[in-house]
């Protein structure tokens, strides 16, 4: 027992040992096909590097080439510029030499420009200086040009309010039917001294009463109607004689009969005047003496003494005297443009 035990000891001692040697051996084995797997993963690590080195190096070597070829072609466009720079340069220096040249021309004609600037500012101060002159002329025409205007509006004014009053005049007496023959510049009607006074005498008589009576109510009416009123500055009564006698007896009848109507006037006016026109007929009224002034002559140049005896009564608008103003302002301003011209 002992013996088979000691050999079955010794062959299980065998037995262990070469199972543990197959075991190392199977280990050195795996470990010898791990260390080739290692080794060819390696392998075949390197060579992909390798490959992919080599791809890198020529796609390095084509983008080299591409670059020196693209190079070239710069070097040749470089070339080309520089011909084309060579050339402008050139173009410059000519467009430099001409240019130098335009300056000493430019600075001639400066130096023209400035003799002709003096020049010219001599003559802008002898025109300033006529400028003025004539602005004040033309201020003096221009203020004279405005009067004229101002003045001839106004006579405008004045000869259509005479023409219309003259006009309401006639209408008014041949609307009372009476014939009397108003002038139709001045709007005076003429009263025969034959029928208001006897010869020699200033009383009226009763048939020159009537006459007036009828006459001049009419006459006034217009003249102080209130589209007249305002306009009309003097009623006038004027008397008038022949040649025969002193001038100084005919001027005192003259007057005498002038004051004679305009006293009877006033004695009547109140029957056809308000107060108010009553008192406008005192302020406006006046009455004169003209003598033998004016006498009325036939075609034949003699005197007709029946016509020169006799009374006008006439009136006067107030802005008459700008007629003369007027007048005046055009004589003078003709007279400086006569002297102007001149």
């Amino acid at each position: 027992m002992k013996i088979v035990n000691r050999r079955r000891m010794n062959d299980e001692g065998s037995h262990n040992i070469w199972r543990s040697y197959s075991d190392m051996m199977s280990g050195l084995l795996l470990l010898f096909v791990l260390i080739m797997a290692v080794c060819l993963m390696q392998a075949q690590k390197n060579y992909n590097d390798k490959l992919a080195e080599q791809a890198s190096r020529i796609e390095t070597q084509d983008k080299l080439d591409q670059t020196r070829i693209q190079l070239s072609t710069k070097e040749s466009e470089l070339e080309q510029q520089s011909l084309t720079l060579t050339d402008l340069q050139s173009a410059l220096e000519n467009q430099a030499a001409a240019l130098s040249t335009k300056e000493s021309e430019l600075e001639a004609a400066q130096a023209v420009l400035d003799e002709q600037q003096t020049l010219l500012s001599q003559q802008e101060s002898e025109l300033a200086v006529r400028d003025a002159a004539l602005i004040s002329s033309q201020e003096k025409l221009d203020e004279q040009n405005r009067l004229m205007s101002e003045q001839q509006a106004k006579i405008d004014q004045i000869i259509g309010v005479k023409a219309d009053l003259i006009d309401s005049l006639n209408k008014e007496f041949a609307a009372n039917q009476i014939n009397v023959q108003i002038d139709s510049q001045t709007g005076a009607i003429v009263l025969d001294s034959n029928v208001l006074f006897d010869l020699d005498e200033y009383e009226l008589t009763p048939e020159g009463e009537q006459t007036l009576y009828t006459v001049l109510p009419v006459y006034c009416n217009v003249l102080l109607s209130d589209q007249y009123m305002d306009y009309v500055a003097e009623i006038i009564i004027d008397g008038y004689t022949d040649s025969q006698g002193d001038y100084l007896t005919n001027l005192t009848l003259s007057q005498n009969r002038a004051y004679a109507v305009a006293e009877y006037l006033l004695q009547i006016s109140g029957g056809f005047l308000d107060e108010e026109r009553g008192d406008q007929l005192q302020e406006k009224l006046t009455a004169n003496g003209r003598s033998e002034s004016n006498l009325i002559r036939t075609q034949d140049g003699k005197e007709d003494r029946d016509a020169s005896r006799r009374v006008e009564v006439k009136f006067r608008l107030k802005d008459e005297e700008m007629i003369q103003e007027l007048s005046d302002i055009i004589a003078d301003a003709t007279a400086a443009e006569m002297e102007t011209a001149g």
